[in-house]
């Protein structure tokens, strides 16, 4: 954990300095050194930024939550019974390569341009990541180890909770943790839509009112969700995996 936590900081150090250089280099309004915008940043989060970074956080969390709830069951029943594999598989490989933003107009059209779109998006983007990584990571289960508990007399519930969820944890969250990247990019592109509530809309505002200092404190929060949610799936495998070890 200490040798993950320098690691973190050594980027967070590279990256600012690098920002820093830069800014101090080309020495335009359009670059904001880090230096102001981190003073400025206490400011802008007690007056306007707080709401924004509370709806954007709850909706990843919702989507997550939705994402979750739909692609464990559907890829736990893929692994189960072949023959729902044999139809959800060719629909799976064929939806999952759409590019997600193509799919914008279409649920706007659907489900209007509110709360309930943005959450879709999420969902469309994390829920077949989650699919695929619980049907091949129950699928790659050793038969040996669901013999030892059938054998003991264990009943299907029984397996599920002492074998298929535990082997199948490390790559839910492995999926998980690659698909929020792309989460957060598209729920920025979002929330430029149809609202006036979240931190895709902050971000172009204050681009749009040349308030740079605010927009690059934006971009940062924005980063910053996205990262304090990989490490949030890090310590849970910490947690919950330990039997990795």
């Amino acid at each position: 954990m200490i040798k993950r936590l320098l690691t973190i900081l050594f980027g967070f150090l590279a990256f600012n300095l690098l920002w820093f250089i830069l800014a101090k280099w080309l020495r335009t309004d359009v670059l904001v050194d880090p230096i102001t915008v981190y003073l400025s940043m206490g400011k802008f989060i007690q007056t306007t930024m707080w709401g924004h970074i509370s709806a954007s956080f709850l909706r990843i969390i919702e989507g997550l939550i939705l994402s979750l709830l739909i692609g464990i069951p559907f890829g736990l029943l893929m692994a189960a019974y072949p023959w729902i594999n044999k139809i959800g598989s060719p629909l799976l490989y064929f939806t999952y390569p759409i590019p997600k933003l193509a799919l914008l107009p279409v649920v706007m059209l659907l489900l209007g341009i509110g709360e309930s779109a943005k959450i879709v998006m999420i969902v469309l983007i994390i829920v077949f990541q989650i699919i695929i990584a619980t049907r091949d990571a129950v699928l790659h289960i050793p038969k040996e180890d669901f013999h030892v508990l059938t054998s003991l007399g264990a009943r299907k519930r029984q397996v599920l909770r002492w074998i298929t969820l535990p082997a199948i944890l490390p790559e839910i969250l492995t999926a998980v943790r690659i698909a929020l990247g792309i989460a957060v990019s598209v729920l920025f592109f979002t929330e430029t839509y149809g609202t006036d509530k979240g931190m895709g809309f902050y971000i172009v505002d204050a681009w749009m009112r040349l308030s740079y200092t605010e927009m690059y404190a934006g971009i940062l929060i924005l980063s910053l969700i996205g990262f304090f949610l990989f490490i949030a799936i890090d310590l849970i495998e910490e947690i919950a995996c330990k039997w990795k070890k």
